[in-house]
């Protein structure tokens, strides 16, 4: 947005992670306590700042960021609200989506279906997920050479892989189960840090699968290691909007099992080769793998089509043009001399 010429910056709580790597790249940054929305000294922060940066959008997230910067922006006369719902779980009330915001970005279909169950008006939805970079996100034989030598996994064994944050509803318990129902060579490959750690280590040791499981942790250059994946095996089972990295997985054309969780079944109209399982099915999940395994050899032209399709609907490109439109829709647009 920024390349395009819109005034950016973010306002977040002080220590946020997203604050220092945007400081980093040149944006504004102003740090307020959105810990909870009774706290009135940050009320006041807030409506201050809004009124000398005197935005013509603001966009929220999260449930007291939503309550705080919707109400106030709309006490600061800001032009256009927005909330973005990233997440697909019943909302305590939809007092807070009805009154501020002037538009509302849901992740997916099926979190815009259920905001609108939930007495959210529909008119208001605009089905938007983050978009992915299609340049960033792509097979490089170089990497996948490299990662595989790293990391030891040999031109026979099968990598199966997962890009996520480590926490429960994650589902990375239920691919430990399913590593010790399957041969040796398939190997078992995580890459996302988070508090879930201690807790996963204890499920792959209970599963005994310790010497087929690398954890990587947190990495800024996750595209690196889908090129060294031979499947992937996407396990959350809730909550889950279109996953930033679930999409990602789905520009390399990799061999995809997944469990039924309602968003994440979406994108996968544009998918060459899919098996889907339900959470916990262990037999399913090691058929399903088994089966996948023997169509690790890609077609470059079904490659080629699913990461079209793919950005088509989904890539950072197609996410900018929808935001921008949306914007004029409701009467912001940039003025070019």
């Amino acid at each position: 947005m920024r390349k395009l010429g819109f005034r950016t910056a973010l306002i977040v709580r002080e220590g946020a992670e997203l604050a220092h790597r945007c400081e980093q790249e040149g944006f504004p940054v102003y740090c307020i306590d959105f810990s909870s929305k009774f706290n009135l000294p940050a009320w006041l922060q807030l409506l201050k700042l809004l009124w000398r940066l005197r935005p013509a959008v603001v966009n929220t997230h999260s449930s007291e960021d939503s309550w705080m910067a919707g109400c106030a922006a709309r006490i600061c006369g800001v032009p256009l609200i927005a909330r973005t719902r990233h997440v697909l779980e019943p909302i305590s009330s939809s007092f807070s989506y009805r009154a501020f915001p002037h538009v509302i970005f849901a992740c997916s279909e099926a979190i815009a279906k259920q905001l609108a169950e939930q007495g959210v008006p529909r008119r208001k939805i605009v089905v938007q997920s983050t978009g992915i970079d299609e340049e960033r996100f792509c097979f490089s034989a170089q990497d996948r050479e490299e990662v595989r030598q790293q990391y030891n996994i040999g031109d026979q064994d099968i990598l199966v892989g997962n890009v996520a944050f480590l926490r429960h509803y994650k589902g990375h318990e239920f691919i430990a189960r399913t590593a010790a129902a399957l041969p040796d060579r398939f190997k078992f490959m995580i890459v996302g840090g988070g508090n879930g750690r201690a807790i996963l280590e204890k499920d792959i040791a209970k599963a005994g699968v310790q010497n087929r499981f690398i954890l990587i942790g947190h990495r800024e250059d996750p595209e690196r290691f889908f090129s060294a994946f031979d499947l992937i095996f996407f396990s959350s089972y809730e909550t889950e909007g279109i996953s930033q990295s679930f999409i990602q997985g789905l520009l390399y054309g990799i061999p995809l099992l997944t469990c039924r969780t309602p968003s994440l079944l979406e994108p996968l109209e544009f998918v060459q080769k899919y098996k889907l399982v339900d959470y916990g099915d262990v037999e399913a999940a090691k058929a399903a793998l088994l089966e996948l395994a023997t169509h690790t050899v890609h077609d470059e032209e079904h490659v080629r089509q699913q990461r079209e399709d793919i950005a088509g609907k989904y890539g950072l490109r197609k996410m900018v043009e929808n935001i921008v439109r949306v914007y004029g829709e409701q009467g912001v647009m940039l003025n070019h001399p």
